[in-house]
């Protein structure tokens, strides 16, 4: 996808200030300078290369970027949330705003799915993705942490809808994802208007099984969330993934869960 820099200087988002994490060994920051976003990426590349098997193309890479590293073009106009246990990173989001959007010339899901129906909520949505969280940190803490912040910042930030994708691995061909959106689908759908449609779609009906499945904790946690499905997966071949679009609407979020993420 080419990248068109838009000359227009936006205001820079506001960034909530440091905090304390619910887990009293964790701490939330935004990036702040070029290391922390280079020990984001250096989390990134752990979770989806070395767990995950992801081989992203080498031409997808900024130039400069050092091995061991995940990284794209998509870095250099985000905004990357870190939570740290002391001086070491142990979970990342990263998130692209409206006004980034248009400098970058679109967002990283624009690149798997069509999204022309969601052209009306724009201007207050912002996009999150290459959620990555080390796997001695998997728990409430470190989620409820991330989640906290990215609520912090849309309320600062004027914006009210979320959107990224849920990946689901392919080891086993494909079968556990189409089955999980086959699953899904009767019970998370957003309504057609935003619907999106996949640029290279995963081949489900060939695919789906017909099995109940589980789906992994971080999507049944957004779905807990409010959060819906805009439509059927997309084949991200450079990842070994299944990508599943979803959005998530402050408005949405259950009574408990605005009580816990939303200031009055």
């Amino acid at each position: 996808m080419p990248v068109m820099l838009d000359l227009q200087v936006s205001p820079p988002p506001v960034l909530p200030p440091a905090t304390a994490a619910p887990d009293a060994a964790l701490h939330v920051r935004w990036a702040r300078d070029e290391a922390d976003v280079r020990a984001a990426q250096r989390l990134r590349h752990r979770v989806f290369v070395e767990e995950l098997g992801a081989r992203p193309a080498a031409q997808t890479l900024p130039r400069g970027t050092p091995p061991g590293h995940d990284a794209d073009l998509f870095d250099a106009f985000c905004e990357h949330l870190l939570v740290c246990a002391d001086d070491q990173v142990v979970g990342t989001y990263r998130v692209l705003t409206p006004d980034a959007a248009r400098r970058a010339g679109g967002g990283y899901t624009e690149t798997e799915f069509d999204l022309t129906r969601l052209r009306a909520l724009r201007s207050a949505q912002e996009e999150a993705g290459r959620a990555s969280v080390h796997p001695d940190w998997r728990h409430g803490g470190t989620i409820l942490a991330l989640w906290g912040a990215l609520a912090a910042f849309m309320q600062r930030n004027g914006l009210h809808t979320m959107i990224g994708c849920a990946s689901v691995g392919m080891r086993d061909g494909g079968h556990f994802a189409a089955d999980l959106w086959l699953q899904l689908a009767a019970t998370h759908l957003a309504p057609i208007e935003h619907h999106v449609r996949p640029r290279l779609p995963l081949p489900v009906q060939a695919l789906g099984t017909g099995r109940a499945v589980e789906p992994p904790p971080l999507l049944k946690g957004y779905l807990r969330c409010g959060a819906r499905l805009l439509g059927p997966p997309a084949w991200d071949p450079d990842f070994g993934t299944a990508d599943l679009p979803l959005m998530l609407r402050l408005a949405d979020l259950p009574a408990r869960y605005r009580r816990h993420f939303l200031t009055p």
